[in-house]
């Protein structure tokens, strides 16, 4: 048990919110269009006069638009998926390689052939979206391993940002027989999480000493401690992880909240998550993903 779990145990109300979220989540995940064989692409391209950037991580690093929003997107078209890593980029005039995966996992980040939640694999299915569509960059075996041989030859790198783990939960709601709202279960999750991200980390940094980043994950609502307790209990697990390591927390929890404070604490009210019918779905918009880059930029420039 994780320290400091005991005092988080959640009730049984805060237990039902937390399954309804990861429900609501689960419900809008990468499933995108057809499954169909997919194109080649090339790495993202951008400007390499101040280093290199690299960016790891799950759908939101990815920018990931689901395939019932306005414009639709085009999977078959990597460079038309726009998130913070480019922002940062931008930003900070850097080239950006950004080998995230709709649906990475922190033990299919790490394991070749681990379960993912739709990024190499689907529950109940070895096809998931890297199967099917092209990545920004494409590359054999794990995203770790791709990080580690990556920063080993482009020794110029000036940058790495991650986010992972939210789809550790989304996986544990779905298959845990309790969907994920015991105490026991919860804590499996936060192991897993910690055990594994630290492995990455540890990785990582055996051929990287630049700034590593670590983005913590948002919430889709503000209104009630209740309502955001599965993020602010996921983000707790992470940073969990990152003890022992020199990284930086980019609070991206708090940079939707704050702009979202003039939207009744709602993010897709303020524009933050992707407009769809009905509401919004879990992915920031392009206005989410510039709050998300400020959060990181935010974290070099307290470094």
């Amino acid at each position: 048990m994780m320290p400091g779990f005991r005092r988080r145990t959640l009730g049984s109300r805060r237990r039902v919110a937390i399954v309804s979220i990861f429900s609501a989540v689960l419900a809008g995940i990468l499933v995108g269009p057809p499954l169909t064989a997919s194109a080649a692409t090339g790495p993202v391209t951008g400007n390499a006069r101040h280093g290199t950037y690299l960016a790891l991580g799950d759908s939101v690093a990815f920018g990931y638009v689901p395939p019932d929003a306005t414009p639709a997107p085009n999977y078959y078209d990597a460079h038309s998926f726009v998130s913070y890593a480019n922002d940062v980029a931008q930003a900070l005039d850097e080239r950006v390689f950004n080998a995230s995966c709709p649906g990475e996992t922190t033990a299919s980040m790490l394991y070749p052939g681990a379960q993912s939640n739709g990024c190499e694999n689907s529950v109940g299915s070895p096809i998931g979206y890297r199967t099917l569509y092209p990545l920004h960059v494409q590359y054999q075996g794990t995203q770790t391993a791709y990080a580690v041989q990556f920063l080993t030859v482009h020794t110029h790198t000036k940058l790495v940002t991650i986010d992972i783990g939210a789809n550790d939960a989304f996986l544990c709601e779905t298959l845990a027989p309790h969907r994920c709202t015991t105490g026991t279960e919860l804590a499996a999750l936060g192991k897993e999480i910690e055990t594994n991200l630290a492995a990455i980390l540890g990785q990582i940094r055996a051929v990287y000493h630049g700034p590593l980043v670590v983005l913590d994950y948002y919430s889709l609502t503000y209104a009630t401690p209740i309502q955001d307790a599965p993020s602010t209990l996921l983000n707790d697990f992470i940073k969990a992880a990152t003890t022992g390591f020199t990284v930086l927390i980019a609070n991206g929890y708090t940079a939707f909240e704050t702009a979202s404070a003039t939207a009744t604490g709602s993010p897709c009210k303020a524009g933050l998550l992707i407009p769809i019918s009905g509401g919004c779905n879990i992915h920031p918009s392009l206005k989410g993903h510039e709050v998300l880059a400020g959060a990181i930029l935010t974290a070099l420039g307290d470094s």
